[in-house]
């Protein structure tokens, strides 16, 4: 497959990257490999949150931030059994139904220990619970202790856990992993920045990996207002629809292999979608149009809009299958088009002056 931007080199980043583990609040591991990755090419800053940032031109006083989460959904330790089970919450939305059988890592403080998810075996279990979905509390991660003493001695409370690392490129075009919600973001962010580092842009540009965005969209309040850019773009993935029994005329037209999506609802800027459809026409970049499922939130776009006066933004969604399980699946033609989408984008702002995106003078 000929892309325009991926390469060897970056899908092996981009394997590198989605192999690490950083349940939302313990995002360190894949902080660190994202931040080594950028910094070939520019400055990276962090801050007590995990954010990593990327800049290109930080004495600019029109600024760009380009925002991808690098956190994932997972679980916590809370209690240790006298079998030496542990028992755990959500961390994140998780898709229960997928949860038990799950091999997991617990992230302790001397190194991970490899567990796996179990319940009542189904020939035990009663008619009623065989139809129902299981609760987290009903569930227990083995992680092969004798007893309470055993698993104390390894694990502690309070421990993060994570799905077992898994990432493979399958088919013609498309990736399966466990975190593309939202590594695949944060990698997109790092690709743009990584180019546009040697484009000679005069406006500064502010790539982040975002942290804790699974559990209320945290490190894009803190990064955005430290920042304080006047436009802002997140990457995020999006339900895509090609798949049996997800109606198109409820959730929109969402195809893996259809190109960007170019989101529209209030966090959205119409004057920033607008020049996105614009350029990605005049540039022959394959684009999706499609109208969020609710007015406003889901994702780090309504809270950089806010950020300080307030920030012209534009979600870009990548389309996912399987959102929030295990085995969840991109196409890397969307994440190519996408690259160059925000490429071309941020160059006509630079080249044209483009620096007013107030709707109201569009009247």
């Amino acid at each position: 497959m000929k892309y325009k931007y991926l390469n060897d080199k970056n899908l092996d980043f981009l394997k590198r990257f989605l192999s690490t583990y950083s349940p939302s609040g313990y995002e360190m591991e894949a902080a660190k490999v994202w931040q080594e990755y950028v910094s070939q090419y520019t400055a990276v800053e962090t801050d007590v949150l995990c954010n990593s940032v990327g800049i290109i031109n930080p004495d600019a006083k029109f600024k760009i931030m380009l925002s991808g989460h690098l956190d994932e959904i997972g679980f916590q330790v809370m209690y240790i059994s006298k079998e030496g089970l542990l028992y755990f919450r959500k961390l994140g939305g998780i898709d229960a139904l997928t949860v038990p059988g799950t091999e997991v890592v617990v992230l302790t403080r001397n190194g991970k220990v490899p567990g796996v998810i179990g319940k009542k075996p189904i020939h035990l279990q009663t008619a009623t619970e065989r139809t129902k979905a299981l609760e987290l509390d009903e569930l227990w991660i083995d992680i092969g202790a004798e007893n309470q003493e055993e698993a104390e001695a390894i694990v502690s409370i309070g421990d993060p856990v994570a799905v077992k690392s898994n990432c493979f490129f399958m088919g013609k075009s498309r990736v399966m992993s466990k975190a593309l919600d939202d590594k695949i973001g944060a990698f997109i962010v790092a690709e743009v920045v990584r180019v546009l580092s040697t484009e000679g842009i005069k406006v500064g540009v502010y790539g982040v990996a975002s942290s804790q965005e699974e559990v209320g969209c945290r490190g894009a309040v803190t990064s955005s207002y430290y920042i304080n850019p006047q436009v802002g773009f997140c990457l995020d993935v999006g339900f895509a629809t090609d798949i049996p029994d997800c109606s198109e005329k409820k959730y929109g037209e969402l195809k893996l292999g259809g190109g960007a999506v170019i989101r529209h609802n209030a966090d959205n800027n119409i004057v920033l979608v607008r020049l996105l459809q614009d350029v990605a026409k005049e540039k022959n970049i394959t684009f999706q149009n499609v109208t969020n499922s609710s007015a406003t939130g889901g994702t780090d776009t309504c809270k950089i809009q806010l950020a300080q006066s307030g920030v012209a933004t534009a979600l870009l969604s990548i389309p996912n299958r399987y959102m929030h399980t295990p085995v969840e699946v991109c196409d890397l033609r969307d994440v190519d088009e996408i690259i160059a989408l925000l490429i071309e984008t941020i160059k006509k702002i630079d080249r044209d002056n483009l620096t007013d995106f107030i709707p109201c003078h569009m009247a």
